[in-house]
């Protein structure tokens, strides 16, 4: 009886740990793709009885007794002041070191400073006494708001809304297999020739040097000049990232190259996907009534279909009008001319509500992480124009999947759009392939949400779950590598053959002082 209401009262104790916690959540990134992935999970915290307090760019519709917002107002145009571009259409063909350098790095470095300067921010991070169980932040380049885990001397869990990317390894103690795990930016598969491994492993290598030696230390003289209010040295940034207890990463199989892993590497992806819900109902009537079938088209949140070249926007409408289909496009313009009668757009559309409808038979994508994932949930064949970033990644897994057709946007006409539109609506291998893989994706011993708060709760129980560490992130990086070990094999073998050639030469010399001797 003692031994029961011992475990009794250990259980409870555990469960007021995990259900009664505080939780800072930091996310300065104004992406309100990202805000989807991350506002899922605070809603289900909130839901679970944690108070949340949330640096955010997009406030709760409705106020929660559990919930506190530290509103960043107004939103930051990353677009229109950070990315060094004339459009997005033009990071078609970028380099993955100007990718990093005009436009992430600096994305990043803008909108963490710009939280910073807004008022209401800063006197939180001065002012705010409250004793936090976790903080919980967005792995997307905002890196000088660890501190705040060194402020409130509390465990990390951070959200890779992007999905894994190459530097998280080095960061939980993982050696990337660059063989066989293609960089995040390129558009390789995981079977990769001779010369794109090469190339795979040089850019990820250089990537490596660049954030440790260009873009880290920018955060850090950022983490330094905003906290420097804090007693003693701004710990580096660096050494807070290898505290991260867990990573929710937003990818899942068979989305993403399988690899190796610790297991503080958690995949979730497609977490935000909810069962579908009835659409507005001019949307559900011109749904319901395509006889011949939906065509969905958006090119996410941040490419704007409204600005794409006047060139490529008349070949578009051009075939669209021809069709027997009707098209429901996420189109920021309302007032579009030329619009076709079979065609339907609007500002905003609820995607994944969409993509749940039956009669919804091709999904036209430009392959970002949470719309591919939508796609596949809902088992829809896609055609895909990827432009930046990992969208071409995504895009060649689909197209290896036998699920999608990727369109090279440059290269777009109205006969190779025509061409790939038709073949996914009338080679029925399209639907068959993305059924299967939508089955995989969508099967999983718990639901994605389920699992990351488990993660998250986890961590608050066991005071930052040390046992999730690996090792290697206390050896220096010589001996992570094994490059010490190679070096001693080296030395070894080295002086084996100089040992060896010492030993034949004696031993020659030997025998021509012993002819000598007998001539």
């Amino acid at each position: 009886r003692v031994a029961t209401l011992l475990t009794c009262f250990l259980a409870a104790t555990s469960l007021k740990t995990s259900l009664g916690a505080r939780i800072l959540s930091v996310n300065v990134f104004p992406g309100r793709s990202h805000w989807m992935m991350i506002g899922s999970i605070l809603e289900e915290l909130l839901d679970r009885g944690h108070e949340v307090t949330v640096i955010t760019n997009y406030p709760r519709k409705a106020p929660h007794p559990n919930l506190t917002e530290i509103v960043i107002s107004p939103i930051y145009d990353f677009w229109g002041k950070s990315v060094k571009v004339d459009s997005l259409y033009d990071l078609t063909d970028i380099s993955v070191h100007q990718m990093l350098m005009d436009f992430l790095y600096p994305l990043g470095l803008q909108t963490a400073e710009y939280a910073f300067s807004r008022a209401n921010v800063m006197d939180f991070l001065r002012n705010d006494k409250t004793q936090f169980d976790l903080l919980l932040a967005e792995q997307f380049y905002q890196e000088a708001y660890l501190v705040l885990a060194h402020k409130y001397k509390v465990p990390i869990v951070s959200i890779g809304t992007f999905g894994f990317a190459q530097y998280m390894g080095p960061m939980m103690g993982l050696m990337n297999a660059w063989s066989h795990v293609p960089h995040e930016f390129l558009p390789f598969t995981d079977h990769m020739s001779l010369y794109q491994r090469a190339y795979n492993a040089f850019v990820s290598y250089y990537e490596l040097l660049l954030r440790s030696w260009y873009y880290l230390p920018e955060q850090q003289a950022m983490a330094d000049k905003y906290f420097s209010f804090l007693p003693g040295l701004v710990p580096r940034l660096s050494d807070l990232e290898r505290q991260v207890s867990v990573v929710l990463l937003n990818s899942y199989p068979p989305l993403t190259s399988t690899r190796a892993k610790v297991p503080g590497l958690v995949q979730v992806g497609g977490l935000h996907i909810k069962e579908p819900k009835r659409l507005p109902d001019d949307l559900q009537t011109f749904i319901d009534g395509a006889k011949d079938g939906v065509i969905y088209f958006s090119l996410g949140t941040n490419l704007r279909s409204a600005d794409m070249p006047p060139e490529k926007l008349s070949v578009i409408l051009k075939v669209f009008g021809s069709m027997k289909q009707r098209v429901v496009w996420k189109f920021e313009d309302e007032g579009i001319k030329n619009l076709p009668p079979n065609v339907l757009v609007r500002s905003w559309l609820p995607q994944s509500d969409i993509l749940g409808h039956h009669n919804v038979k091709v999904f036209i994508t430009h392959g970002g992480l949470l719309g591919t994932q939508e796609g596949v949930h809902r088992a829809v064949p896609m055609v895909g124009i990827p432009i930046y970033c990992d969208q071409h990644l995504n895009m060649n897994k689909a197209t290896l999947g036998g699920y999608a057709v990727k369109l090279y946007f440059p290269n777009i006409t109205e006969q190779s759009f025509r061409w790939a539109l038709e073949e996914v609506l009338y080679n029925p291998s399209y639907k068959a392939n993305v059924q299967k893989v939508s089955q995989i994706f969508r099967d999983r011993p718990v639901p994605a949400l389920e699992e990351a708060v488990y993660w998250i709760e986890y961590v608050i129980r066991y005071k930052g779950a040390p046992q999730l560490r690996s090792a290697g992130l206390d050896l220096p990086w010589i001996s992570f590598a094994l490059l010490d070990v190679v070096g001693l094999l080296a030395i070894a073998v080295i002086g084996g053959v100089y040992l060896m050639r010492r030993a034949i030469l004696m031993m020659l010399g030997g025998n021509t002082k012993s002819k000598k001797k007998i001539e």
